[in-house]
């Protein structure tokens, strides 16, 4: 298999479980050197470098809290400095918190609105000096499909992952000129933490039977088309959105 991320350098925020960890991973077979972002649980994105290290592969363990702008913009220095640069931003990290729409609070779509859409936001601002200096470079987001056609029950979530879209949009045009392409992925229901959480909602669970390929995707499936993004196949491909939802939505 070509590696075609052969010498990249890539930061994958929220990459120490679920979908993060499967797209640090598939980078890091792609042949990228990657730094594994966590907020908390250290151990956990230890695990997820050491199986990188295992496989041949190299990354680092940094610690950053995408609420907070000096600590997005010391693990960016970090990671640059310990691979020598930033080639490729992953904006992965997100949280949800079902609830219907008269009972969420401010608060409750604050926090929601505060890490998965002014989180990712704090990040592609702070990296741009390094994709820019590493240009070509591409920065991927991951959004939902929740952000197209409206969570039944995440209306926080909903609008943080249309709000993702719109800035990738915003992004793309802003980094044209300076050598930066941005896309993002709209995913679909995935087996992961945060899907198998929102699965005890009927509607949720409804929307999952509904889905035209009859299963829940796989981590490794997202990762796989991050790793086309973030390669120079996709050279020609800027502000798009991709659906990767098993035609839940089209």
């Amino acid at each position: 298999m070509i590696r075609r991320l052969e010498g990249r350098r890539a930061v994958v925020t929220g990459a120490s479980r679920g979908i993060g960890a499967a797209i640090a991973r598939r980078l890091a077979f792609e042949g990228a050197t990657v730094a594994i972002t966590f907020k908390s649980e250290s151990f956990l994105a230890d695990g997820v470098v050491r199986e990188i290290q295992t496989l041949g592969g190299v990354a680092h363990p940094v610690k950053v809290d995408v609420r907070d702008r000096q600590s997005v913009s010391d693990g960016l220095e970090k990671s640059a400095t310990l691979m020598g640069g930033i080639d490729i931003l992953v904006l992965n990290a997100g949280i949800n918190a079902p609830a219907d729409f008269d009972q969420l609070t401010d608060s409750a779509w604050n926090d929601i609105l505060e890490t998965n859409l002014v989180g990712p936001f704090r990040c592609a601002q702070e990296s741009l000096p390094y994709l820019e200096a590493s240009a070509p470079s591409s920065v991927i987001s991951i959004s939902s499909v929740s952000g197209q056609y409206g969570g039944p029950r995440t209306a926080h979530y909903a609008a943080s992952k249309a709000g993702i879209v719109s800035m990738t949009q915003v992004l793309a045009r802003f980094g044209a000129g300076r050598g930066i392409r941005a896309n993002s992925i709209a995913a679909g229901f995935v087996d992961s933490e945060m899907a198998a959480n929102a699965s005890v909602s009927p509607a949720v669970a409804a929307a999952i039977q509904s889905v035209p390929l009859g299963r829940v995707g796989a981590p490794e499936e997202i990762a796989s088309v991050v790793a086309f993004l973030a390669s120079e196949e996709s050279s020609y491909v800027t502000g798009q959105t991709i659906n990767v939802n098993g035609g839940l939505y089209f």
